[in-house]
């Protein structure tokens, strides 16, 4: 029996049906495999609620393929789900029956409420930030609306609206029109307006959503050099863009990958209703949904500890980082951060925990190699699964383990959107400056420091003997100088008695 059990989850959607497998290395979840077909269950549903022969055939021939990989899976580690087309479909009991033989296990038929509650425990596990979340997932045949604080879901609902079944309604003729999209998006409006109110009374700090839409809107963005932040006025220039095409068969549009083509449209105008509706500045893409909600409430202990700590403690065992010298870095960075942050107004948010989690990962690269351990901790950050990081905090941390000593890529830090460019340049100051002196790798060796800062004029005070019996820190320092001339900043060093 392997020290690391698998566990598996499925989600029979009502577009798709997903695999997800896993196990559990260093108190982190591994993904070793995905698998994702496009079944469209919800596509097989005639105007009785009746699923037709095709579609069933299609579910099951996909189940088969599924039912290989359960073979090797404790059964107490395996979730199957089914979601919104089977709850809808009146002969939803002759397609389970022949599933549950084909897979081995009982299928559970999730109500819109609980299916609701596991898409945002998959968020809340999975994300960072702000604890007061309204989350939208938009799936095949329904879409469900949660507003939630940590782990706790405290209004739900689940819509019969989806993409698939909007499809089939207000784009059955495969035409992009302005008079297509009004009707989807007035038709999803009516369904969202008698739950508004309740929502609103609730309030929320920050919107999350996690399904295929808005994936397949988030990688538009990435592919155009954009942080994954989705706006109203994006919304409705992929409107007009998806109009200029004409046809769903001709919708072609940079980023766009091609299995979302079909349900781009629909999903589009379900999503335009709910910003409309909730009035929504911006939308942030989880990372997680009801897949990794089933997951996480699988695994032990995963309330414990926050995300963010998972993944850095995962990383540091599977690297082998110097905890007890990151740890130094961190205490040093934290000192030089509070002699700073008046004269810079920073403040101890989001890139204040960046700048913390880049000193626990500073030295990432150095399993690989000495040499060019900045480039590979900086390729390892931005490629590796990283739960509770998004696209922008990658960049940030991307960005400042390449840069945290000798040449400074300036382009990095403005492109990073984590932050402002001014302020990624001040914390990349504090992290290199701590670095340098924290180069003995001794606790016993460092030095009381005063920091005075004037704008970007920086001086450090440091005591004379310990520079004179630290030539080489001492040399560090005059170098760093000429560093943070680069961009914009000027170093003194200056000896105290």
């Amino acid at each position: 029996m392997s020290a690391h059990p698998l566990y598996a989850v499925i989600d029979l959607g009502s577009n798709s049906f997903h695999m997800l497998i896993t196990r559990l290395v260093a108190d982190s979840v591994q993904v070793v495999d995905k698998v994702k077909r496009k079944v469209r269950l919800a596509a097989g549903l005639n105007s009785n609620n009746e699923l037709d022969d095709t579609a069933i055939k299609r579910g099951l021939e996909c189940l088969s393929f599924f039912a290989e990989r359960l073979q090797d899976i404790p059964e107490n580690n395996i979730r199957i789900v089914a979601t919104a087309t089977l709850r809808i479909a009146k002969n939803a009991d002759i397609f389970i029956a022949q599933a549950n033989a084909i897979l081995g296990k009982n299928i559970t038929l999730l109500s819109g409420e609980q299916e609701a509650k596991y898409i945002y425990l998959g968020v809340a596990h999975t994300s960072c930030g702000k604890p007061n979340r309204l989350v939208f997932d938009i799936g095949g045949a329904s879409t469900e609306i949660i507003a939630g604080a940590d782990f706790s879901s405290k209004k739900v609902i689940s819509l019969n609206i989806g993409c698939v079944t909007y499809l089939n309604r207000y784009f059955s003729d495969a035409k992009l029109t302005e008079h297509n999209f009004s009707q989807a998006i007035d038709a999803a409006k009516q369904q969202i307006a008698p739950h508004i109110a309740d929502y609103t009374k609730l309030g929320w700090q920050i919107v999350l959503g996690g399904s295929g839409t808005m994936q397949a809107l988030a990688e538009i963005l990435l592919h155009h050099n954009q942080p994954a932040i989705i706006n109203l006025a994006f919304l409705k220039k992929m409107q007009t863009e998806a109009i200029g095409c004409q046809s769903i068969n001709q919708l072609k549009i940079p980023g766009l990958l091609a299995d979302r083509q079909p349900v781009f449209a629909s999903g589009l105008a379900i999503l335009i209703a709910l910003f409309e509706s909730f009035a929504i500045n911006q939308l942030q893409l989880s990372s997680g949904a009801i897949r990794e909600g089933l997951l996480y409430e699988m695994l032990p202990d995963m309330r414990q500890i926050t995300i963010r700590q998972r993944t850095v403690k995962s990383l540091t065992e599977k690297f082998h980082i110097d905890t007890e010298h990151a740890s130094r870095v961190t205490e040093t960075v934290d000192a030089l951060f509070d002699y700073c942050a008046s004269n810079w107004q920073l403040s101890k948010d989001n890139s204040y925990k960046l700048l913390k989690t880049a000193c626990a990962l500073h030295e990432i690269g150095l399993l690989l190699e000495f040499k060019r351990h900045q480039q590979h901790g900086c390729y390892i950050i931005e490629n590796a699964d990283l739960p509770g990081f998004d696209q922008a905090d990658r960049q940030l941390l991307a960005a400042l383990v390449l840069c945290y000593k000798a040449d400074i890529d300036i382009e990095r830090l403005r492109q990073q959107s984590a932050t402002s460019f001014e302020t990624a340049k001040q914390l990349l100051v504090i992290l290199r400056l701590a670095v340098i002196m924290c180069r003995r790798r001794n606790d016993d060796v460092l030095p009381h420091h005063n920091c005075v800062v004037n704008g970007q004029a920086i001086e450090v005070h440091l005591p004379k003997l310990w520079l004179n019996n630290h030539p080489l820190i001492c040399d560090e320092l005059k170098q760093e100088s000429q560093h943070l001339n680069s961009i914009g900043f000027t170093l003194v060093i200056k000896a105290i008695d």
